[in-house]
């Protein structure tokens, strides 16, 4: 039987991305479906009715959601071109550093949205922090995985390349090269890869998506 491998998500989203990373890694070919998050299709509402969000697999028919678990039956299900260590320590840890950047940094990061100018210098202090943790794991390495492009370096496309974009746009320049030459030498190393560079959202696309959701975020918080 022919495998038919579908993934609902959305171009500015770095959880869609990292799928579409992965299953461009392994080689295996997939139908994407743009979804728009303001217009829900059917068959996403029908394929994701729990979180009703992208991205979403569906592999002969069968869904799945959640970028995290996507990413480890894509690695279980297709065994060529790894992306997480044969070593079941290694890939625990690959899992540990995984959610650390998702259920840490993420989150953290998130609540500076919502956050008056104090609060929120205060909050990027807590990401840095945390980043500077994550950088820890990739010294002395090419990748987080080791000398490929692996679990860890999927999910954290979203510290090298989406966080900059942010930055750009507010001005704040709280995650640099200076502070963090280790990380950045690996977005270097990043950007090197074809295959990573298809599954960064287009540079201009990307600034004004950001500007017009910081501007509406301003607009929607302002005093009636």
């Amino acid at each position: 039987m022919a495998e038919e491998v579908k993934l609902y998500g959305t171009w500015s989203s770095p959880f869609s991305r990292r799928v579409e990373l992965a299953l461009k890694l392994k080689g295996i070919p997939y139908e994407y479906i743009e979804e728009n998050l303001q217009n829900k299709s059917f068959s996403l509402l029908k394929y994701n009715p729990v979180h009703k969000k992208i991205p979403v697999l569906v592999h002969n028919e069968k869904p799945l959601a959640e970028s995290l678990v996507i990413l480890e039956y894509i690695d279980e299900t297709w065994k060529n071109n790894p992306i997480l260590p044969q070593d079941p320590y290694q890939r625990a840890m690959a899992r540990f550093w995984a959610r650390f950047i998702d259920e840490k940094i993420l989150a953290t990061a998130l609540k500076a949205k919502d956050s008056e100018e104090k609060e929120r210098e205060k909050v990027m202090e807590e990401v840095c922090e945390q980043i500077k943790i994550l950088e820890g794991e990739l010294t002395g390495k090419d990748f987080f995985g080791g000398e490929t492009i692996g679990y860890v370096d999927i999910v954290a496309t979203m510290i090298g390349f989406w966080f900059q974009v942010t930055q750009e746009v507010t001005g704040k320049k709280t995650v640099t090269e200076e502070k963090f030459p280790v990380l950045f030498k690996w977005i270097e190393k990043l950007k090197s890869i074809d295959v990573v560079n298809q599954c960064i959202p287009p540079r201009e696309k990307h600034l004004a998506y950001v500007k017009a959701r910081i501007e509406a975020l301003k607009l929607s918080s302002a005093p009636k």
